[in-house]
């Protein structure tokens, strides 16, 4: 297994593989066709067969659900729908006896607009509540200042009553937060502490970037004092504990990241950068914006993130989440080679430096659902765009291109368990349609065919765990092949192993002489017994990893 020594400080969460669960499409147990945590904890079984090491579990505290839970009323109750705290006390424990730690969901940027603080803070600016969140004056009898909502128009709400305006960077029902006041912290510190001592296994941090801003100067990522609120929540809430943090950080360069999980700084574990993410969107404008992936740029992109963190940071490692479309469809071929190009992102991205994080779906191959009409759409965001661009002229077709590609409701539609209606998901009507695929895509058959994509992705996780290679090799890409060849080395103690993996759909060969040849196949996504470098033919879609001599 090799010496470990200069590992001697390792965390769990470095040789962890994290299992993303969005709770409404999970599992539905009472028939109401929404997924809740009954539904999750008769389903751990499979996640431990899985062989994964943690939940990152969507929000479950109450809501009103104008952003499916991103809009918190209370945080130290449950929703609804979901079912009840002693529930939630069951997951914990029933995750615990499978060796699974469970990782809540913080948002703390803001509240729902129907939180107790939220309705006091509107009652008058004399109320003690008021400065919990972000409120000015007209200026010129207009909203304040430029900032926008990421749901589309002005970042500020006229409050009637009062003649105030209250920001708001999500949906208007979603108020901001003011970070600057020291009760406010306080507050989110009690409630993380809650939580911890419930014996959660950390936090994932929704736009944790933002909590520093200073709305006067239309400054919203990276303020000037997030990094100083984060080290005061280390001290004050899980610095105490051995757990997973992890910050959805858009803005982040690798130098930003390095001051979020540098261990000596005492911020965060780790966070989500999504450089990756924006590649097919152009230049300059938003995400609706499409434009074919570059395969050259995906792997600078990905190198990058590989090799400048150093030892200073941590990398989190993944394709898909409750905001992104799936990935097989998005940049693979959910047609012809769905199972080979499924396998193909997850040999990719398992085998290299980080903690890899698998969206529930993603390791049956689950793909996006094309709708045909703005009715079929659920999602805030899709539909506030929607309506603004058929204001501005676009027409309807390209509006609802856009929205295929890349919105959220791809990444919602219900977990494929079985080929029984409703996909074993509910024996309901199911909140949001179930993918019309679910009779040839579901975890039955998955688990009944060993080379399935859920074998490769089992497969993968103990190669991690068994395996120091995996999670302390160095990187280095492999510079002199054809731009759809994505070809990396891990290099750890001596030992070295080389990932490929053809980004397209047609054939292709490499000559990397130099590299020799190996019959020591460690996994692959078709049937391959060796692997000679002087002349390597690549299938569609065909990846694997090899030991080298």
């Amino acid at each position: 297994m090799g010496n470990r020594s200069e590992n001697v400080n390792s965390k769990w969460w470095q040789t962890a593989v994290i299992y993303q669960v969005y709770p409404r499409s999970f599992q539905d147990s009472d028939g109401d066709g929404i997924g809740d945590l009954r539904g999750i904890i008769n389903r751990l079984d499979y996640l431990e067969q899985l062989g994964i090491t943690a939940i990152w579990l969507s929000p479950v505290y109450k809501s009103p659900n104008d952003d499916n839970g991103y809009d918190i009323s209370d945080y130290r109750d449950i929703m609804d729908e979901f079912g009840t705290m002693a529930d939630m006390d069951e997951l914990i424990e029933q995750a615990k006896r499978r060796s699974i730690r469970i990782i809540m969901d913080l948002v703390v940027n803001h509240t729902s607009d129907e939180h107790p603080w939220f309705i006091e803070a509107r009652k008058g600016k004399d109320n003690p509540y008021r400065d919990y969140y972000v409120w000015r004056d007209p200026v010129d009898g207009d909203v304040p200042n430029g900032l926008r909502s990421t749901f589309s128009g002005p970042a500020w709400e006229l409050d009637e009553v009062s003649g105030q305006y209250f920001l708001h960077l999500f949906s208007r029902r979603q108020p901001d937060l003011n970070w600057e006041n020291e009760k406010v912290r306080q507050e989110v510190w009690d409630l993380m502490n809650f939580w911890l001592d419930k014996g959660v296994g950390g936090f994932r941090m929704d736009v944790i970037d933002l909590v520093g801003k200073i709305p006067d100067r239309e400054i919203t990522g990276n303020g000037p004092k997030l990094h100083e609120y984060l080290q005061e929540m280390h001290r004050e809430t899980f610095g105490k504990h051995d757990v997973l943090t992890v910050g959805e950080t858009w803005g982040a360069t690798p130098e930003i990241a390095k001051l979020y999980s540098d261990p000596a700084r005492k911020e965060l574990s780790m966070v989500f950068q999504f450089e990756h993410v924006g590649l097919d969107q152009q230049e300059g404008k938003d995400k609706w914006d499409l434009k074919p992936l570059s395969v050259g740029e995906l792997k600078s992109v990905l190198t990058k993130w590989q090799t400048e963190l150093g030892r200073e940071g941590w990398n989190s490692l993944f394709w898909n989440n409750h905001d992104l479309p799936r990935i097989v469809s998005r940049w693979g071929d959910d047609q012809t080679f769905r199972k080979e190009s499924a396998k193909m992102f997850a040999i990719l991205l398992h085998l290299m430096k980080g903690t890899p994080y698998i969206y529930q779906g993603e390791e049956i191959g689950m793909t996006n659902y094309p709708v045909t009409d703005i009715s079929e759409v659920q999602d805030i965001e899709s539909i506030n765009m929607y309506r603004e661009r058929l204001e501005a002229g676009y027409s309807k077709e390209d509006i609802l291109a856009s929205i295929n590609a890349k919105g959220r409701d791809n990444a919602r539609t219900p977990m494929q368990w079985d080929d029984t209606p409703g996909g074993g998901f509910t024996t309901g009507e199911p909140w949001l349609h179930v993918n019309p695929n679910y009779a040839e895509i579901n975890v039955k058959d998955n688990l009944a065919d060993p080379d399935s994509v859920f074998h490769c992705y089992r497969k993968l996780i103990a190669l991690r765990q068994s395996h120091p290679i995996v999670v302390w090799g160095e990187f280095e890409l492999v510079k002199d092949v054809p731009e759809q060849v994505f070809m990396y080395l891990r290099r750890y103690e001596g030992e070295t192993w080389l990932v490929a993996a053809n980004f397209g759909g047609e054939a292709v060969t490499v000559a990397l002489p130099e590299l020799g040849a190996s019959d020591e196949i460690i996994i692959a996504n078709y049937d391959r017994q060796s692997a000679n470098f002087a002349e390597l033919a690549l299938r569609p879609y065909e990846a694997f990893a090899v030991k080298l001599g």
